[in-house]
């Protein structure tokens, strides 16, 4: 009598592939675990084989070695990896299926078996597909930037923008790829996808009504972005939080502090940005000079300061223009303040000013030109200053 079902078929071939299994002598059973143990052998030497070929064709990859291709190259490695891992695995356990007797061949090309492998290897085809797709996409993203900061003008400013809008473009490309590629692993499954996808934009709609927020975060970056108000690497105040840009995603702008510390803030928080680094920068100097020193004279001595720094072949590309005198700001309680400023390249104001600070204390003692610092007098009332009278004489 025939299996009529799937499980009932199955429950067959198990039962006769056991019953020729204990029908095995002494040297068909030596010689079948002889030829397992040289498959097992076998795809263990092929897969640390393949292993090894895969980390060297990874670090041979072209281009930069920055942190993002290694990322990149690692996940590529780690999915290739296992691709073959799984089928080196699948058919090591065919040949020994084979080896014992078990026609797994047989069974998984006819029938319900061979639906299901089908099913099965057009669902890997379409993953592996879509992960390609979405890596591709990556690739194609950061090259066509790559090309347009060296084919247009702008400099380092161009290429921070480029380097901000990147990764939200390759982001959104990857999002739509994965989405597609889902749906059509969904659909090979057997799911209606119709149903799915009106479903999908009913949550989506409420999901836009009662996450506000994020749609005003996303589009407040994408105007950051494109009209160039902030970048990736500039020096920036947001929120009362300072620091180097380090990272722009879709919905948040993270600030690398001095410390090391890192802001996050969403983008709906940047209302008021202080960038310190747009174009150019400013050294602000306040320094204060004693009310006995010439102040002519202190003017002076700091402008040959700033000729000096300008001629230095390390601090002089840093310098744009001669110090700009901007006269007294204030008398102050122990000194005379001047101020005045020295305009470089955006980013190194900070730079100049320490290389400044340090020649010009040098340069003012030369000049006898006295740094003032806090005084204190003290006055001690005139009873306590008077000796007391003597007693008189009985």
């Amino acid at each position: 009598m025939e299996a009529s079902t799937a499980s009932e078929q199955v429950i067959l071939g198990v039962q006769e592939s056991w019953s020729a299994l204990l029908r095995l002598g002494p040297a068909v059973l030596a010689l079948n675990v002889a030829l397992s143990l040289l498959v097992v052998g076998a795809a263990f030497g092929v897969g640390l084989l393949v292993r090894r070929l895969l980390k060297r064709g990874a670090r041979a990859v072209p281009g930069p070695s920055d942190a993002e291709k290694t990322i990149r190259t690692r996940r590529v490695t780690q999915v290739t990896w296992a691709v073959f891992e799984t089928g080196l695995v699948l058919a090591a356990f065919f040949a020994l299926a084979g080896i014992w007797g078990f026609d797994l061949l047989g069974w998984l090309t006819a029938g319900l078996g061979q639906r299901v492998v089908e099913s099965v290897i057009r669902i890997a085809i379409l993953a592996v597909v879509t992960f390609a797709a979405a890596e591709l996409a990556t690739l194609l993203v950061n090259r066509l930037l790559a090309r347009i900061a060296q084919r247009k003008a702008g400099g380092a400013r161009r290429e921070a923008q480029l380097n901000t809008i990147g990764p939200l473009i390759h982001g959104v490309a990857r999002g739509v790829i994965i989405i597609i590629g889902a749906m059509m692993i969904l659909a090979e499954i057997g799911l209606e996808i119709g149903p799915l996808l009106a479903g999908a934009g009913v949550i989506g709609l409420a999901i836009g009504f009662g996450a506000q927020t994020l749609v005003k975060d996303f589009l407040t970056g994408i105007f950051l972005i494109s009209e160039d108000i902030v970048a990736v690497g500039d020096v920036v105040e947001i929120a009362g939080s300072s620091g180097v840009v380090e990272q722009m995603t879709i919905r948040t702008i993270r600030l690398r502090a001095l410390d090391g510390t890192l802001h996050v803030l969403p983008y709906g928080e940047a209302q008021i940005i202080h960038n310190m680094t747009k174009i150019f920068s400013y050294h602000v100097i306040e320094l204060g000079v004693s009310y006995e020193s010439d102040i002519d004279k202190a003017f002076e001595v700091m402008a040959e300061v700033v000729e000096d720094m300008r001629a230095d072949p390390d601090l002089g590309p840093k310098i744009l223009e001669p110090l700009e005198v901007m006269d007294v700001s204030a008398l102050a309680d122990s000194g005379v303040v001047l101020r005045g400023r020295i305009k470089t390249p955006p980013g190194d104001q900070w730079g100049i000013g320490r290389a400044f600070n340090r020649r010009i204390k040098t340069a003012w003692e030369a000049a006898g030109i006295e740094i003032p610092y806090p005084h204190m007098h003290l006055v001690v009332p005139q009873a306590l200053t008077q000796p007391p009278a003597s007693e008189p004489e009985a």
